[in-house]
């Protein structure tokens, strides 16, 4: 274990505990072929082998107590087998979302289901879905999750593996949040990655959280503490995107940054413990 890392997170929040709000696992016989596949159409190389026990010898390194897994399914198929695997795993500092693909034609019952099963939330990739955010076909969709109080959790701005147009930059995503007054929306990567011109222009200050997965090291120093000020500390998660980012290093990255001690309790803990509603969880 990075002592130094364990010793750093224990200071910041007090308990000890950091939440990691966006990581990415797979099965392990998916694992061992999406990995590669991955790590070639985006040009990054993987922290971990993407499995359940590769995440948990990567959060012990960092000194890290919790993760959220973020599912995908690309195509409807996948949905159901997707959402049991993530109730599966959940347990012994793992939190998992579920998935629904835009195109599920049982995405009603599959939504009361993911509610069923304990699972946290939804993750949305409109690029890998290939929908955008905005699309009118979707708003019932969000709807009946805001009604299930559960988190919804885009992917937003550019995917490094695709290629434009990018379905949830700023401006759509600004749509939705209007459309949705009251729902536990959740940007990732400080509200769309490199699109954080954007993000100021049509996110800021909107009722939603971001997350800095895959963010820190690529957004100007400067412009993440205006958007953090701007947009309040209190809206803002970490994430690490891990397998595409080291938890670790990630956690250094916070470290420093010139964080006032309670702001960084709230990134790395608090925040995401009121909404994910462990308050009364130890």
């Amino acid at each position: 274990m990075r002592i130094g890392v364990f010793i750093l997170s224990s200071v910041v929040t007090g308990e000890g505990m950091v939440i990691d709000f966006h990581v990415h696992c797979f099965p392990d016989i998916l694992a061992a072929k999406a990995i590669p596949l991955l790590s070639e159409s985006s040009g990054i190389a993987p922290c971990t082998d993407g499995t359940i026990s590769g995440l948990k010898q990567s959060m012990k390194r960092a000194g890290i107590s919790c993760s959220v897994i973020q599912s995908i399914a690309t195509k409807p198929g996948q949905t159901q087998s997707a959402n049991n695997w993530a109730a599966s795993v959940q347990g012994n500092g793992i939190l998992a979302f579920g998935t629904i693909h835009p195109q599920l034609e049982q995405w009603e019952e599959e939504a009361d289901r993911i509610k069923s099963l304990g699972l946290r939330g939804v993750k949305f990739h409109p690029d890998y879905q290939d929908f955008f955010v905005d699309a009118a076909a979707m708003m019932p969709v969000y709807e009946k999750l805001a009604k299930l109080d559960l988190i919804i959790l885009f992917h937003a701005g550019v995917d490094v593996g695709l290629p434009a147009p990018y379905h949830c930059t700023p401006d759509r995503l600004a749509r939705v949040v209007e459309a949705l007054p009251g729902a536990r929306l959740v940007a990732a990567h400080m509200g769309g990655y490199r699109y954080w011109d954007e993000v100021e222009r049509y996110l800021v200050g909107r009722d939603l959280f971001f997350d800095t997965s895959y963010a820190l090291g690529h957004i100007n120093p400067k412009q993440f503490f205006r958007i953090l000020d701007n947009h309040g500390a209190h809206r803002c998660l970490f994430g690490s995107d891990t397998p595409w980012a080291d938890q670790a290093k990630e956690i250094e990255k916070i470290a420093e940054i010139d964080l006032k001690p309670g702001v960084r309790y709230a990134v790395l803990e608090g925040n995401a413990r009121k909404l994910l509603h462990l308050e009364n969880e130890p």
